[in-house]
């Protein structure tokens, strides 16, 4: 018997490690603006109305984009939704800084930047669906969790950085130009280096556009997909949320502007990392335990801890950012639901993936209307309280995502496997 290589060790598919490579590169790309263009924006004349009405149609779109990834990426191949995302992701950035910017046209910059948003969930999470594919059950939970791992380390912490250095080197406009080469160069290594092939479904073109337009017939056939999708939406809802109000709460306990996006981009360095142990930890003890209990049950906690924290530790800067960096390690835990919600299905795992994909894409907005829903009635701690209660909803919902029989079997036989 051939011994297990390394990156089977580490749950890593080694026929798509150059597709892992190319995620990372192309987020990183798509984050270069993170954290810095509504007030670029803002500064250089546009309202703060239009700022907002730009970001929530750019959520839109990446919803949309969201859900037809899976669909596409089945029907037609993830290489070539893929290459779509690519290109529609160029296209947008194109309008958007060598037009919309240069004349602060805000008709101009609405619309390219909506179609920029196509871009990224096209491109990434058809590579998830791949990943869903070629994965065995027994592996999937770390191979998940190395996606997110390059996802999120690529948006949140690679593009950040990159950004900080650059815009002080190259400007804020020649900045965004660059995110064309990086995301050109993380196509490189996903769809060239990459060279696992990928048998997409047979179906005729009209069928395959007929399952996009009903997608939602998934849902009638296993309605625990549904429940996946909306525990799959409350994962990030938070995320989303934080950066509207928690700034300005902070500031009331004498937190900087400086030391909130410290705080912030060291919680995702530590759930980036935790993306990882959770992958294993979800093979280990169960995907939906992992998901009930680390990430329902773990992150209704720690929101509240966060929260807290300047008043329940006098303001002390170390505690407020551990009570941070333990929520985002948490967040980590609903890593397992992207192996758990396809293995519902034996076949139309684009379908199912289509759903979970759509709730990684509504948080953009979802998150940001609820703060702008009841922030004006019951504050910020009832905000809070919210979105606390909705991870414990979350886990009551993860306790009816229950696999087949033959999945768990199959599952319990792979692990005793491992054991011996």
């Amino acid at each position: 018997m051939n011994s297990p290589s390394v990156f089977e060790k580490v749950g890593l598919p080694k026929p798509l490690a150059w597709g892992y490579m190319g995620i990372l590169i192309f987020m990183m790309g798509d984050g270069v603006e993170q954290g810095w263009l509504s007030p670029y924006l803002i500064e250089h004349g546009m309202s703060i109305q239009q700022s907002a009405l730009m970001f929530t149609v750019y959520g839109v779109t990446i919803a949309i984009s969201s859900w037809c990834s899976g669909v596409l990426a089945e029907g037609y191949g993830p290489r070539k939704a893929m290459l779509v995302g690519l290109l529609l992701y160029i296209i947008g950035t194109v309008g958007f800084v060598g037009y919309g910017m240069v004349r602060l046209s805000f008709p101009v910059m609405l619309f390219t930047y909506a179609i920029r948003g196509f871009g990224y969930p096209l491109f990434a999470y058809s590579f998830l669906v791949w990943i869903t594919y070629r994965t065995s059950q027994d592996q999937l939970g770390r191979a998940v969790g190395w996606f997110w791992f390059v996802f999120t380390g690529g948006l949140n912490v690679f593009g950040a950085w990159y950004s900080s250095w650059a815009i002080e080197r190259l400007g804020y406009q020649n900045t965004l130009w660059t995110s064309i080469f990086w995301v050109a160069l993380g196509a490189f290594f996903a769809l060239i280096l990459n060279r696992d092939q990928f048998k997409p479904s047979a179906a005729t073109t009209e069928t395959k556009t007929k399952d996009l337009l009903s997608g939602l017939t998934i849902i009638r056939k296993e309605p625990k997909v549904l429940i996946g999708g909306l525990v799959r939406i409350i994962n990030t809802t938070a995320q989303f949320a934080f950066p509207v109000f928690l700034p300005i709460y902070l500031a009331t306990h004498g937190f900087s502007t400086v030391q909130w996006l410290q705080i912030w981009g060291t919680i995702f360095t530590s759930n980036i990392i935790f993306n990882l142990i959770f992958g294993f930890v979800g093979d280990r003890l169960g995907w939906r335990n992992t998901i009930m209990w680390f990430g329902g049950v773990g992150c209704g906690i720690t929101t509240l801890l966060f929260y807290y924290s300047p008043v329940l530790f006098a303001g002390s800067y170390g505690m407020v950012l551990l009570c941070g960096v333990l929520w985002g390690a948490l967040l980590a835990g609903y890593v397992p639901l992207t192996a758990l919600v396809p293995s519902l299905v034996k076949e139309d795992k684009g379908a199912a993936m289509a759903i979970l994909n759509l709730g990684a894409g509504l948080p953009v907005f979802v998150g940001p209307a609820l703060v702008g829903l009841f922030i004006g009635t019951i504050g910020s701690e009832g905000v809070v309280w919210v979105l606390a209660g909705l991870y414990f909803i979350s886990a009551v919902l993860t306790r009816f995502i229950t696999l087949p029989k033959e999945s768990i079997s199959v599952n319990q036989e792979s692990l005793t496997a491992q054991s011996l």
